[in-house]
C-alpha cells in the first residue's frame, strides 16, 4: 500500500528548495528541485512547477499536509519575505493547490527542526567546548540574509523559536569594522549585521576596502566575474582559495564579523547546548572558517571568553537542513 506524502519547501532569498516526502519516514525524499528565485515572480509558479513534473505528479493525491519554510518572520500563518518582497499566505496556498493542511515558519525555525535529522558526517567541529546535555541550541546562518533560530528543551524534546536576531544593530569590534560602519551609514543609515554577514554584505565589504585603498580585484578575479552570476560566491571562493588579494582581506574582515555575532548569539542564549553554523556560505568556507579567525571573535568577550570557550561549535554541512525540518513540522502537521 502506498504510504501518505509531505510537501515541503525551504524559501530563501535566492533559491528556494521543493521536497516531496514519504509521510513518518524521517530523511525519505521522494523528489526535489532547487529553483532560481530571480526566475518567478512569486512562490505559486515555483510550486506549480513542481506539483507538475512527471516525478511528483502520481503523488499528488497523496499529499496530507505541506509545510513551506520561508526567510522572513511569519505571522497568522502569512508571511513577506524579507529579501524577496514575496507576500505568502498559508490558507491561499491550500485553496491554489487544493492541499490538506499548510503552514508556514521562519526558514530558521526549520534549520533548528532539521538539526536533529543529520548524522555526524554532516556536522563539522570548529570547537568541541564542553555540550550540555538538553542545554539550549543556537543555529545560526548567513546566505542572502542573517539568520537565526533557538532550540530549547522542553518535556521530551527540542522546541525550536523563530528569531529575527540578524536585524540587529551592526557592533563594530576594532578600528576597521568601525569605518566599514561609517561607510554603510552613508547607504543604509541604521545598519544591521545582516548587512554586513550575508552574500550581499561580503559584496559591500569588497568594495568598502578596494575604495579604502586596500587594494584592486586581481585580473583573475575581473575575468571570473564576467562568467559568474554570484558575485559574493566568487569573492569567497577566491578569498577562500587565497587567489585575490583583496578577496582575502574581504574574506578576514567577513569571518571576524561573523564569528563576533555568532559569540554575541550564544552570549544572549547561554546556549550550552550548541553553536550550530548553517546556512548557504558555511559549507562553502568551511576550511577558513577552521583557520580560527571565526572561533577567536567567537570567544573575544572580555570577562566572558572562559564561557563562550565551552560552546560547542560547528558547521552544518548539508544544505537541506531546512528542507527537512519543514517536512518534520509537516509530518506534524498531518496529525
Amino acid at each position: 500500500m502506498a504510504r501518505e506524502c509531505l510537501l515541503a519547501a525551504d524559501v530563501g532569498g535566492t533559491k528556494a528548495t521543493l521536497g516531496l516526502g514519504e509521510a513518518g519516514r524521517a530523511r525519505t525524499v521522494l523528489a526535489q528541485r532547487v529553483y532560481p528565485c530571480r526566475d518567478h515572480a512569486g512562490l505559486d509558479s515555483i510550486v506549480t512547477d513542481f506539483l507538475g513534473r512527471p516525478e511528483v505528479v502520481a503523488h499528488g493525491p497523496r499529499i496530507v499536509a505541506a509545510c513551506f519554510s520561508v526567510a522572513g518572520p511569519v505571522a497568522g500563518n502569512s508571511s513577506t519575505l524579507t529579501n524577496l518582497g514575496w507576500k505568502v499566505e498559508g490558507a491561499a496556498l491550500e485553496r491554489e493547490f487544493a492541499l490538506p493542511a499548510v503552514r508556514l515558519i521562519n526558514d530558521f525555525t526549520a534549520a533548528a527542526q532539521g538539526i536533529a535529522q543529520l548524522n555526524e558526517g554532516e556536522l563539522e567541529t570548529l570547537q568541541a567546548g564542553e555540550p550540555v546535555e538538553r542545554g539550549t541550541r543556537l543555529v545560526i546562518g548567513a546566505g542572502t540574509g542573517l539568520g537565526v533560530g533557538v532550540l530549547t528543551w522542553e518535556g521530551s524534546g527540542y522546541v525550536a523559536h523563530p528569531s529575527e536576531a540578524g536585524h540587529a544593530d551592526f557592533a563594530p569590534v576594532d578600528e576597521l569594522q568601525d569605518r566599514l560602519l561609517g561607510n554603510l551609514r552613508h547607504t543604509f543609515g541604521r545598519v544591521s549585521y545582516e548587512r554586513v554577514v550575508s552574500g550581499p554584505g561580503l559584496m559591500r565589504i569588497f568594495s568598502f576596502l578596494q575604495e579604502a585603498g586596500a587594494g584592486m580585484p586581481s585580473r583573475q578575479l575581473l575575468d571570473a566575474s564576467k562568467t559568474r552570476q554570484d558575485a559574493a560566491e566568487l569573492i569567497a571562493e577566491f578569498g577562500a582559495a587565497r587567489i585575490d588579494p583583496l578577496a582575502v582581506r574581504a574574506l578576514d574582515l567577513f569571518v571576524a564579523a561573523y564569528g563576533a555575532f555568532a559569540g554575541n548569539m550564544a552570549l544572549a542564549t547561554l546556549a550550552r547546548g550548541g553553536v550550530y553554523i548553517s546556512g548557504g556560505i558555511a559549507p562553502k568556507i568551511a576550511a577558513k572558517l577552521r583557520e580560527g579567525s571565526f572561533m577567536r571573535a567567537f570567544v573575544h568577550k572580555d570577562r566572558f571568553s572562559d564561557l563562550l570557550a565551552t560552546i560547542p561549535v560547528r558547521v552544518v554541512m548539508n544544505p537541506h537542513v531546512g528542507l527537512f525540518g519543514a517536512l518534520l513540522e509537516a509530518q506534524r502537521l498531518s496529525g
